[in-house]
C-alpha cells in the first residue's frame, strides 16, 4: 500500500511540475526536488525498519559488527550518491551527475578494499599459504 501511495504522489507531482515546466522552468526543478526530498522522508522510514532488522543479526555474526558498518556505509553511500545525481539530471546537469556517481562508486570501493583484503587473508589462512 505504501508504494502505491508513492507512485501516485510521484505522479501527481511529476504532472504538475510538468504544467509549470514551459512558463516557469524554474518552479518545475524545485517542485521536482521537493517531491524527490518527500519521497526520500518517505524511503527513511522504510531504511530505518532494514537497519533495525539487520541491527538484530549482529549476534549471528559473532564480532564483525565492523563488517556491517561498512556494509550499512556502502549502501547509504549509494543511495545518497543516486538521490544527488538523479536531482542534477533532472536539472540539466548530466556531467555533475556523471562526476557524483564516480565518487560514489570509488568510495564504495574504498570501504570494500579492507573486506576484500580480509577475504583474501582468509582464504590464504584456509589454504595455507
Amino acid at each position: 500500500m505504501d508504494m502505491l501511495k508513492i507512485g501516485i504522489l510521484g505522479l501527481t507531482g511529476v504532472m504538475l511540475a510538468i504544467q509549470f515546466k514551459g512558463t516557469r522552468a524554474e518552479i518545475s526543478l524545485y517542485m521536482g526536488v521537493a517531491l524527490c526530498i518527500l519521497i526520500f522522508a518517505f524511503s527513511m522510514e522504510k531504511i530505518g525498519s532494514i537497519i533495525s532488522q539487520i541491527l538484530s543479526l549482529k549476534k549471528y555474526i559473532g564480532g564483525s559488527e565492523a563488517w556491517l558498518a561498512l556494509i550499512l556505509k556502502a549502501v547509504g553511500i549509494t543511495y545518497i550518491g543516486d538521490f544527488c545525481a538523479s536531482v542534477c539530471k533532472d536539472a540539466g546537469y548530466q556531467a555533475v551527475a556523471g562526476q557524483i556517481e564516480i565518487f560514489a562508486k570509488l568510495s564504495v570501493l574504498c570501504f570494500s578494499l579492507p573486506v576484500m583484503a580480509a577475504v583474501v587473508e582468509n582464504i590464504s589462512t584456509i589454504v595455507g599459504g
